[in-house]
């Protein structure tokens, strides 16, 4: 027996010797996929001092021909396909501490080691990383659904599909559908923003159709609302907000672009189009109004109007933010570090960032006071004049001209602004902002592209008559080009001018005698050039021109818009030595990174090529990026939870199966619908779940990543206020228009230097949704800020949810959440009457769309009765927690019930979705 035990167990090992050889064999002859394997050892361990910022030793292994080249000591460090001869090998297992690799850190384990070495035995081949690979076709189709087999095809869905693989994989068990009230809160929610109403959810309750459900997400999706809440994601993206940033932080008037978003996305403006008109509506041919509106994605950048600041500075500091605003928005990458150096993780080179900058360059503005250019949005009577001009040129111009002077009078560009002045004698730029020159001085403006222009509009103020201006060519004592006077007012005066060709540097003299040595003749902002208008010198003409100068005069509504420069204006565009834009390097052209898809063929090098590479089907980015940030917007958390970062350092997608079907569903199924997208997800059953969890999955998937349950997190900063003005019926449903100013604490704006202050607006239109709330940048509405919404100083890829006792103080005590809590009561009251049972149960229902349970009523009771007897005993509270003149009775009943009120409205179901 003791033989047999013996020989039975060295039977064992050798079997299990013999496996574990033949597994070593089988493991060193499997290909090592360089992105899951290899690039996550290189990252952890080597770039940060072989990569992009640093090359020790002349060794990199950001790129590979970087890694397989020559050292500084003149040998490559990896040999591909022979890891016995290659320094990068050796230098892991040396026990010496000044050669051994990681220098100064842990060694790597045995696994990495053999790992790198297999690797470099197979010939050290690169791979692409993964989210730079582009989607392919599914394998799987989802099954039409026909007459008579809905049965048959439920749960069959792609969504479901991909993450049943996912469930069976993990060994977990998937929650059965939730309830039907809170299934119908959830989506309302999610594709509006806003609970369901009443008559909503008793209409659902009562169809028992197969359809029912699918019903009321169509309803949904084509609700006016669902364009507010999903243009409240987007404004983060597009960092917009109602003031300029910077410290002086001035009102700007932005809001026909949130009314754009708004709208597109009621309209389901696919989004390749979304995105080309953002990026470059300015381009296209003959562009409509709303086409210029929506590129003020890029305008919604800060403009820094304090006085002493470089223009061509913050000029910059606007072009980069657009740069990092658009690949991070778009193609989900980090590429801000790349404008100092080559990005240290992903295969993006220093060169790359400024061929991407090279697109956006050229654009007419400057960071200038008045925000130039602006799209001018006329009046009627306005626009009766415009019409006059463009009939007169249709009638004695060509095509060309009349083009020209339609996009001047809807943008007075191109102009030259007075910051291009330098060699002031007797005058200065004053406050950097205005051309200011004093009796008999001038300045000079350099590198004016005249070419036999004949008439030049200045833009100009001023308090007193009796002044003059000269234009002179090439010195101040040049030939005469211009002399004017300049009456007292502001205004753009046309003088004409003597055509001269070419690029010429024009000198300013401004006289007025009758002033005082210190005091400027005026303020000139900027001025343009331009030629006669056609039909010069035909009867009728001398109105027309009139007409003209009356709009150019004109000071309408505007709206900074992106305008490209005319090819006289064009910026050159050079590298920045270590990101510093003062000192250039070499100058570069338009163009993609090459780690990712080609430049489309014929697309023009400027923003509309860019955008038509962006919304290429072959880009790896694009739809992987927004069905990304669709899904966490539904589900918490993103099939890539780094929805900022889709590089390597970014994490990997949960199921990417199910992120590349969707990604492809989006551009080639739906071409490029975003309510499609949005219809196909909310329908899958991984949607519709219960949201509880159990100890299995809490401790399996706690974060929810593998979709066993259904979602369930807090509500959005404007949810959060939204839902509570909802249920009190307080919520206006008024949309679109200029910016709202609600109620606020006092004492939040502090703006010294203006004194510009917050006014509580009126007329129901305190009691907007959160969308329309005035956005200062330097002073964010405080209660939104709570929730983690952001300033939109910058572009917000995703808001990371936090919970602090904070938020809790504002829901309870901000004067939004009370005056919502005292209507709620008030509508409690309609209900219950003075029955306390009645009251609380009908303000529960009303939050939450279901019958309040034993337990919660009980505590609620309680609630109720400490608050009357504190109120009874003290008749003057109650009417100040009730904002009355005066104490009056029965006062007591509604105050108890706003404390009630004011619970539900903080309960914790209430500000979670689910």
């Amino acid at each position: 027996m003791h033989y047999l035990t013996r020989s039975k167990l060295l039977l064992f090992l050798s079997a299990a010797a013999l496996a574990g050889i033949l597994a070593e064999g089988c493991n060193s002859r499997r290909p090592v996929d360089y992105s899951s394997e290899v690039k996550p050892i290189l990252n952890k361990h080597c770039i940060s001092c072989h990569g992009g910022v640093k090359q020790s030793g002349g060794f990199s292994v950001l790129f590979r021909e970087e890694a397989l080249g020559n050292t500084k000591s003149g040998h490559p460090a990896i040999i591909p396909g022979d890891a016995d001869g290659s320094e990068f090998i050796r230098r892991l297992h040396s026990k010496d501490p000044k050669e051994r690799m990681p220098y100064k850190a842990a060694a790597l384990n045995k696994e990495e080691i053999d790992i790198l070495t297999r690797w470099v035995d197979q010939g050290a081949k690169w791979g692409d990383h993964w989210a730079y690979v582009s989607p392919s076709e599914p394998d799987y189709t989802p099954p039409a659904a026909t007459a008579g087999n809905e049965a048959e095809n439920a749960g069959k869905g792609g969504v479901d599909h991909y993450i049943g693989l996912k469930l069976e994989e993990e060994k977990l068990e998937a929650a059965p559908q939730a309830d039907k009230p809170t299934l119908l809160r959830r989506l309302s929610l999610d594709l509006t923003g806003l609970p369901p109403t009443d008559q909503m959810m008793q209409s659902f309750l009562a169809d028992n159709s197969p359809d029912a459900y699918e019903k009321r997400v169509d309803s949904l999706l084509a609700s006016p609302h669902y364009g507010e809440h999903w243009a409240s994601m987007w404004l983060d993206l597009a960092r917009y907000a109602d003031s300029k940033g910077y410290e002086r932080d001035v009102r700007r008037d932005f809001w026909r672009y949130r009314d754009w978003v708004i709208n597109a996305f009621n309209q389901d403006m696919p989004y390749d189009r979304f995105t080309t008109e953002q990026l470059a509506g300015d381009l296209l041919a003959n562009p409509t109004d709303n086409q210029l509106i929506a590129t003020a994605f890029h305008r919604n950048t800060m403009n820094n109007d304090e006085g002493g600041t470089e223009d061509e500075e913050f000029r910059v500091a606007a072009i980069i933010d657009r740069v990092n605003t658009t690949m991070e928005v778009w193609q989900g990458v980090t590429i801000a570090c790349v404008q100092c150096h080559s990005h240290p993780y992903d295969p993006f080179r220093f060169q790359d960032y400024y061929k991407l900058m090279a697109f956006i360059n050229n654009t007419r503005d400057e960071d200038t006071y008045g925000e130039h250019p602006k799209l001018r949005l006329y009046d009627s009577v306005g626009l009766r004049k415009i019409d006059s001009i463009t009939t007169w040129i249709s009638r004695y111009g060509n095509a060309g001209e009349l083009k020209e002077t339609k996009d001047f009078l809807r943008t007075l560009e191109p102009k030259i602004h007075a910051h291009n002045a330098d060699e002031y004698i007797n005058g200065e730029l004053a406050d950097t902002k205005f051309m200011a020159i004093r009796h008999g001085g001038s300045c000079r403006v350099k590198k004016v592209p005249v070419n036999n222009r004949n008439n030049l509009l200045l833009k100009y103020s001023t308090g007193r008559d009796g002044g003059s201006v000269e234009i002179r060519d090439g010195n101040v004592n040049g030939p005469l080009v211009a002399k004017m006077q300049l009456p007292k007012g502001s205004l753009v005066l046309d003088i004409p001018i003597t055509p001269m060709e070419g690029v010429r540097n024009l000198y300013f003299i401004f006289r007025n005698s009758s002033l005082g040595p210190l005091e400027s003749v005026c303020n000139v902002e900027w001025f343009a050039l331009r030629n006669d208008l056609p039909g010069k010198g035909q009867p009728g003409y001398k109105p027309v021109e009139t007409a003209f100068m009356q709009a150019v005069n004109a000071n309408p509504e505007s709206l900074p818009v992106m305008v490209e420069n005319p090819n006289e204006m064009f910026r050159s565009t050079h590298t920045f030595e270590r990101g510093n834009w003062m000192v250039k390097g070499d100058e570069v052209k338009p163009d993609v990174p090459a780690s990712l898809n080609p430049f489309p063929t014929n697309a023009p090098r400027n923003r509309l090529g860019l955008a038509m590479w962006i919304t290429d089907k072959k880009n790896p980015l694009t739809a992987r990026v927004m069905v990304n940030r669709f899904w966490e917007h539904l589900f918490g958390i993103g099939l890539v939870e780094t929805q900022e970062d889709f590089g390597s350092q970014g994490f990997l997608p949960s199921n990417p199966q199910l992120l590349d079907y969707l990604s492809y569903r989006f551009m080639n199924t739906y071409n490029w619908s975003m309510k499609s997208l949005l219809r196909e997800m909310v329908l899958s059953e991984a949607y519709k779940r219960d949201s509880r969890s159990t100890p299995e999955l809490q401790e399996k998937d706690p974060a929810n990543r593998y979709l066993a349950r259904g979602p369930r997190f807090r509500l959005t900063a404007e949810q959060v206020r939204d839902q509570a003005l909802a249920v009190s019926g307080l919520l206006s449903n008024k949309m679109l228009g200029a910016s709202v100013m609600p109620h606020q604490p006092e004492g939040i704006w502090q703006t010294v230097w203006s004194g510009d202050y917050w006014k509580i607006s009126e007329n129901g239109d305190q009691y907007r949704r959160a969308l329309y709330t005035f956005i200062k940048r330097t002073s964010p509405y405080p209660s939104v800020i709570t929730f983690d919404a952001g300033s939109r100083e910058v572009c917000l890829q995703r808001r990371i949810r936090t919970n602090t006792p904070l938020q809790a103080l504002v829901t309870l005590n901000d004067p939004v959440y009370v005056e919502a809590a005292r209507n709620l009561a008030l509508r409690m009251k309609e209900t219950g009457g003075e029955n306390v049972k009645a009251c609380i149960q009908a303000g529960y229902k009303r939050a939450m769309f279901k019958d309040i349970i034993p337990g919660k009523e009980a505590v609620l009771e309680k609630l109720y009765t400490q608050a009357y007897t504190k109120f009874g005993k003290d008749p003057k509270a109650a009417a100040a927690f009730l904002q009355a003149p005066e104490p009056k009775k029965g006062m007591e009943h509604i105050a108890a019930l706003t404390v009630v009120a004011n619970a539900i409205l903080n309960l914790d179901e209430f500000l979670s979705k689910s």
